[in-house]
């Protein structure tokens, strides 16, 4: 810590409760939907204001921006030695379409009121500081999710990505080239570029916190995550004069495939995840038995083996089912994300700081999948939770108190200060 006439001063000190607050609230009206939530899907023009209104709160404070060929963007503060690797704090501000305030944004906006507790406090670092808004972290219009810090951490290739089309049929690759101009003023920045340590902060999506009366979750791991996009191929026919044994309705073998798989991942713990949160058949007219469909299986469950076992029954029982009803299938993995344990020594940070600060929290794993999962690999990495009005997410009605919100911030500008090495 640094002191000053005996004391001990924090950068936590200069977090301004008010000024995050109203950040977020700014951040919320773009996208604003009729319910109090918000509406800004990955790589459209609001995504694309919500980037350019990061950008302008960063360069009138007098930070740095960088931007690399995915669309991620990054905020920096420097160091007294610029060339050491950043440590970096961020989330995203892309959301899910009936989505709220608060999931991703919090943690990009805690981080840049960090940034600006640093600069208010006066206090050096050695190593520069960075926030980072990552593209597409809720794979809602384009699959997979976090597909911006699966890029930089190398898990998925740029090309691949590109290629990827949302229902409407727009590329990634076109909807980020239209997005990326409008920060066009950053520099450039490589993929892996090296991190010195990265801590992202966010609401919990879950009512852990919210019913222990619990200020800050110290998160431990984020448990495992398969994607799958599944497709159903009949054939199309009249839906009054075709009989029903000669029928290849591709949604009734869908419904079976889904309603089988639901009935096999049953367990006693309720540990297991299954949803399909996209289901879309064709041609799509209400008198004509349908000959294609495409949806979506999201799997998680914190065991890898019990993961693993029910992703084999996902690639093997659709083609199985769908033969029997005359119908073709095919199965694509999108992701496969084991469970992530963070780092001991960031997990043990972070616990220290919120004691020292003097909030009740307790260490626990996230249900959720975040950027950070993609982050542990390339440095040390946790994450800070805080808590959400009666633990609702993806959900316009999506809340959280002023003041959890402040709390969470200040234990990550601590634990950012500490990380990069207070110079003076």
């Amino acid at each position: 810590m640094v002191r000053t006439d005996g004391d001990v001063m924090r950068v936590s000190d200069h977090v301004r409760q008010d000024r995050l607050w109203g950040r977020l609230m700014d951040l919320a009206k773009i996208g604003a939907t009729a319910k109090g939530g918000v509406n800004r899907q990955a790589l459209t023009p609001e995504d694309g204001a919500a980037r350019r209104l990061l950008a302008d709160w960063a360069l009138a404070r007098g930070f740095s921006i960088y931007q690399d060929a995915i669309g991620n963007l990054f905020v920096r503060r420097s160091g007294d030695d610029d060339g050491l690797p950043p440590v970096t704090t961020g989330s995203h501000l892309d959301t899910q379409p009936t989505g709220g305030r608060f999931d991703g944004a919090y943690g990009v906006m805690a981080g840049l009121e960090a940034l600006e507790a640093l600069e208010d406090s006066g206090i050096r670092t050695r190593h520069p500081v960075e926030v980072v808004a990552w593209t597409n972290e809720e794979g809602a219009r384009f699959p997979p999710s976090c597909m911006g810090s699966g890029v930089y951490a190398g898990r998925y290739s740029l090309d691949w990505v590109c290629a990827i089309r949302d229902p409407a049929g727009v590329m990634v690759g076109d909807a980020l080239s239209s997005i990326m101009v409008g920060t066009k003023e950053a520099a450039p920045r490589d993929f892996e570029a090296p991190i010195a340590a990265y801590i992202e902060a966010h609401i919990e999506q879950g009512p852990v916190l919210v019913t222990a009366g619990e200020t800050i979750g110290v998160v431990t791991s984020v448990q495992s995550q398969n994607l799958f996009e599944i497709e159903i191929f009949g054939v199309e026919a009249h839906a009054g004069t075709t009989p029903r044994a000669s029928r290849s309705d591709a949604v009734l073998a869908a419904v079976e495939v889904i309603s089988t798989l639901e009935q096999l991942g049953l367990d006693g713990a309720d540990a297991l995840r299954f949803t399909v949160g996209r289901f879309i058949a064709r041609p799509g007219a209400p008198n004509t038995v349908p000959s294609h469909v495409t949806f979506t299986i999201d799997l998680r469950h914190p065991d890898n083996a019990e993961i693993g076992r029910m992703s084999d029954l996902i690639e093997r029982l659709p083609g199985e089912i769908a033969a029997k009803r005359r119908c073709r299938a095919t199965v694509t993995r999108l992701s496969d994300s084991p469970v992530t344990p963070f780092s001991e020594a960031i997990v043990d940070l972070v616990d220290r700081t919120r004691k020292e600060l003097g909030l009740a929290g307790r260490r626990m794993p996230s249900g959720a999948g975040h950027d950070a999962m993609y982050i542990q690999p390339l440095a040390p990495t946790g994450m800070i939770f805080v808590p959400c009005v009666d633990g609702i997410s993806h959900n316009e009605a999506e809340d959280a108190l002023p003041a959890d919100l402040a709390a969470g911030t200040r234990v990550l500008a601590d634990c950012l200060a500490e990380l990069a090495g207070k110079a003076r």
